[in-house]
């Protein structure tokens, strides 16, 4: 069965026309989604394809680490990329030793990770929102 070419033309369009912040969470939800199927492939032994999804999920967890900017706030990068390394090494080891219990622990871990990035990316909209707020008040109090 061939995929709806319409479907993976949107799935693009939203990925490259989405912002940075909506790309991240993106990539979260990827990465649940594809040890949870993961996990589901493993209990039914179809480790073929539980393999393929590990190994997804894996390339997702690697790429938020590779993309870790350590220059603002050091210690914060170094505690986010030992949760991602656990995540990681929590996959790995599902995969060689075919056991869906070892992803409950990465998921967990991606979904509160998940749920604080969306948390922080309303507050930064919010603080935007304020500072656009008060710039356009300070320069119209100075155009008199």
């Amino acid at each position: 069965m061939n995929p709806n070419p319409y479907l993976k033309q949107y799935q693009k369009t939203q990925i490259t026309t989405a912002s940075p912040e909506k790309l991240l969470i993106m990539l979260y939800d990827g990465a649940i989604q594809y040890s949870l199927q993961a996990k589901i492939h493993l209990e039914n032994k179809n480790i073929s394809e539980a393999h393929t999804l590990l190994l997804r999920a894996q390339a997702i967890v690697t790429e938020f680490m590779s993309s870790l900017s350590f220059d603002p706030n050091p210690e914060v990068a170094r505690n986010l990329y030992s949760l991602y390394d656990f995540i990681k090494y929590k996959l790995i080891q599902a995969n060689i030793k075919h056991d869906p219990t070892m992803i409950d622990d990465a998921v967990d871990i991606l979904k509160t990770l998940k749920s604080a990035w969306e948390e922080a990316i309303v507050i930064a909209a919010k603080e935007r929102k304020e500072k656009e707020g008060s710039d356009e008040d300070s320069s119209s109090s100075q155009t008199v």
